[in-house]
């Protein structure tokens, strides 16, 4: 194999495949990144759970087909500033020279690869911009892996629209957005591998999946990932959303966010910042025997009754986040019942709603 290629953008590729793949293996031709020199060169690579597929435009001088570590080759072109690399098999190492330097790196065994799953049946199309928001959703489920069902995004569709939905039981987030449907699909995906996949697609994607996987694909390029288990959070969850509204606060995202951000510092222990809804605003408060207080004012449309609720900070402060630039409602409902952030939908059709549990009273 012998190629000529912008270093960037293969420093790029690699790095996103690299980021996908494990850090710790027992076998470390899991951890390899497969270089493929034909048309232009496809950088791949796949730890049996995830595999992606991504390709760069180059001069291929050879045809041929390598494995090499993958933490390796990204680290060594994004240390580069040369415009261009050249990358050539070199014995049992992979040359990458510059016109100043050479760097060698080992050749893995492509024999014992697993090889990149094969995408599944194509299920439909949606817009890259549009899938953005899944990274939103994604924000309400749970990082901890003790529980996986949690960390997933249910993936749900109709004949125009999916739906997207992830709780870790203190929040949940849920979002549709139009779709061009070919199947139907109902799915619990890793949020972390769909988020990735999500921000890396351009363009018109296709949605594949099946039983066991979903992909993203979009020109040349695709990342897939094996689904979680059975499908969550379930309908019920879903009625949540049906919320009865004591008290509605319109008001801009940004400007909470801000006075949230503030207010933190002074949460105590239990980071907790209180939202008090008032005549024409909202107060913000903070509040600590040992580290004092804060209070701010925002202003904001009320209707409804005054209400006070207490939240965990990090929570309010990521649901505020999903709605950047935005007005948005706060429906608030008594006692513990979750307080629901909504906010009119775009004119690409997406539509976002986030729900927040209320913390009990902290002294």
């Amino acid at each position: 194999m012998d190629l000529t290629v912008t270093t960037a953008e293969l420093a790029g590729a690699a790095a996103e495949v690299a980021r996908l793949l494990p850090t710790r293996v027992l076998d470390p031709v899991l951890a390899g990144l497969r270089l493929k020199a034909g048309t232009d060169v496809e950088v791949a690579g796949s730890d049996q759970e995830h595999g992606v597929r991504l390709s760069v435009y180059a001069t291929v001088h050879t045809e041929g087909e390598v494995l090499v570590p993958a933490k390796l080759l990204a680290a060594t072109l994004q240390a580069l500033d040369e415009p261009q690399v050249r990358l050539k098999v070199e014995g049992q190492r992979l040359a990458i020279r510059t016109p100043t330097s050479r760097f060698a790196l080992p050749l893995l065994d492509l024999a014992h690869h697993p090889g990149v799953p094969v995408l599944p049946e194509l299920q439909g199309h949606i817009d890259a911009a549009k899938l953005r928001i899944i990274a939103a959703v994604a924000g309400a489920a749970s990082k901890d892996d003790a529980l996986p069902i949690f960390t997933g995004i249910r993936i749900q569709s109709d004949a125009h629209k999916l739906h997207f939905m992830a709780t870790d039981r203190y929040r949940m987030a849920y979002a549709t957005l139009p779709w061009e449907q070919q199947g139907q699909v109902d799915l619990l995906v890793p949020a972390k591998a769909i988020v990735e996949a999500a921000r890396q697609a351009t363009n018109k994607v296709a949605l594949h999946a099946n039983e066991d996987r979903i992909g993203l694909a979009w020109g040349n390029n695709s990342i897939s990932t094996a689904l979680l288990a059975a499908p969550f959070p379930d309908d019920r969850a879903r009625r949540l959303l049906e919320a009865v509204i004591d008290s509605t606060v319109l008001v801009d995202a940004d400007a909470l966010a801000r006075a949230v951000r503030r207010a933190t510092p002074y949460g105590g222990p239990h980071q907790a910042v209180t939202i008090q809804v008032e005549d024409s605003e909202v107060r913000v408060k903070g509040s600590d025997p040992q580290q004092g207080e804060s209070e701010e004012f925002v202003k904001a449309t009320v209707e409804g009754d005054r209400l006070t609720k207490t939240f965990q900070a990090r929570y309010l402060a990521d649901a505020l986040k999903a709605f950047a630039g935005r007005r948005i409602e706060l429906k608030i409902q008594d006692g513990l019942r979750s307080t629901v952030l909504t906010s009119p939908p775009g004119e690409d059709g997406v539509e976002l709603t986030y729900l927040v549990v209320p913390m009990r009273s902290v002294a």
